[in-house]
């Protein structure tokens, strides 16, 4: 009688230990996946609001290793990062997003429209060869979530 107390307060205790660490483990949340995001920029007037919206994100995240961030620019807003006529505000701030590893993306199409060439952008871009809108098309089939702000 005294054995089958012993052995039913030992399957007792482990079963209670047992769903004790179930009970913490369901509590703890599994480290959340690293974000991809494209933000979509084609409008000249929105380059600050845009270059804000970024810094915001990587603030809000609490930087850029815990999200992956591209910038794809066609239009009238790649004028805004031709080196010879850039912001001094908008070149310091894309040097710094470059060191963090964001991609700069300009749409091919808008180059030769533009008629540029890499060089003649600001450090830290490569081109988008099919365009703008394909490599944004390229960066959700990706896994990137869309922003246009």
């Amino acid at each position: 009688m005294h054995r089958r107390n012993i052995l039913w307060g030992a399957i007792s205790g482990l079963s209670a230990a047992f769903a004790a660490s179930r009970a913490i483990a369901a509590t703890e949340k599994p480290a959340p996946a690293k974000l991809k995001v494209v933000y979509h920029l084609s409008d000249l007037d929105k380059v600050n609001f845009v270059l804000g919206n970024i810094q915001n994100h990587f603030d809000g995240v609490g930087g850029p290793d815990n999200v992956t961030i591209a910038l794809v620019i066609h239009g009238q807003a790649l004028r805004a990062f031709h080196s010879a006529s850039a912001n001094p505000d908008v070149s310091k701030r894309v040097g710094q997003f470059s060191k963090a590893g964001l991609e700069f993306a300009a749409c091919g199409n808008t180059m030769k429209s533009q008629n540029v060439g890499l060089k003649d952008l600001l450090p830290g871009f490569v081109t988008a060869e099919t365009g703008g809108v394909v490599r944004i098309a390229e960066l959700q089939s990706q896994g990137y979530l869309y922003l246009r702000p």
